[in-house]
């Protein structure tokens, strides 16, 4: 099984992008983040055409993620992340697909910090440990895949020393990523790739592509149960140099899912959301 996140920064105007990569890669789940559409504006039909089925969380000019499936529909299980009933941004989405539980996520960026959009970032980042101590109390196999806006480690980012003060790596920010995979969670890139300089993201300005000047940011987190099934991951790096690209690359995990339990489909209850 072949599971994927792309954070496609804004899907209309990055659709034919989009699809060709669905047509090399033809991933078996694909997460994607940064809509940046309203829910009707989705382009459910074009993905159809294509063999794929998706669940969206739309939000118009901000946000917005998507769970798409290769000849079948994602079933979803919960939209929004439990613990405030308040956020209305679209961040968070969950579904079962092929019997493996795909929580796609956009965690805050929090800059400027200190200050109130850092403060979110935290607060959402707390929400989604709790979430994710709850999928792992289930046995189920999950993965947690998404744009996490967190450098775990300074190998995961060109220049450690010039980023000590942003939201994406500051101590409080790595601190809760940490927290958040000592639960159990196999952080699957990093595990394939342990020493390697692997980047997700490139900016778009000073030639940060050209320069291999990249983040990685985008994360595929394994549950035990899936972890055991890992063969192979990576980042299409290439897709971030063509014509028109999202600042981010997709990026995948390879699972061999033979002889693993899957999980039950079950509605998450509208009071947990």
């Amino acid at each position: 099984m072949l599971i994927a996140t792309f954070n496609v920064n804004g899907i209309t105007s990055r659709l034919p992008a989009l699809l060709q990569w669905l047509g090399e890669k033809q991933p078996d789940v694909a997460c994607l983040q940064e809509l940046k559409a309203p829910q009707e504006k989705f382009p459910e039909a074009a993905l159809n055409e294509i063999g794929y089925q998706a669940i969206w969380h739309g939000q118009k000019s901000w946000n917005g993620v998507a769970i798409l499936a290769r000849g079948e529909a994602p079933l979803e299980v919960g939209r929004g992340l439990p613990g405030d009933p308040e956020d209305a941004q679209s961040r968070y989405i969950e579904a079962v697909v092929n019997g493996v539980v795909v929580a796609c996520l956009y965690l805050p960026n929090g800059n400027p910090a200190p200050g109130p959009k850092f403060d979110y970032k935290l607060k959402w980042f707390e929400r989604l440990i709790l979430r994710a101590e709850e999928l792992l109390a289930t046995g189920a196999p999950v993965v947690l895949a998404g744009d996490f806006n967190v450098m775990p480690t300074d190998i995961d980012v060109y220049k450690p020393e010039r980023w000590v003060d942003d939201a994406l790596f500051r101590p409080e920010t790595r601190a809760a990523f940490h927290r958040l995979v000592a639960q159990g969670w196999c952080d699957a890139l990093r595990a394939m790739h342990p020493d390697e300089r692997i980047y997700t993201f490139w900016d778009y300005f000073r030639n940060a592509y050209g320069r291999d000047a990249g983040l990685r940011i985008d994360h595929l987190l394994l549950s035990p149960a899936l972890a055991e099934t890992l063969r192979a991951a990576g980042v299409d790096r290439e897709v971030r140099g063509r014509e028109k690209p999202s600042d981010h690359a997709p990026t995948w995990i390879e699972l061999d899912l033979d002889g693993v339990a899957a999980a039950p489909a079950k509605r998450r209850s509208k009071k947990a959301s």
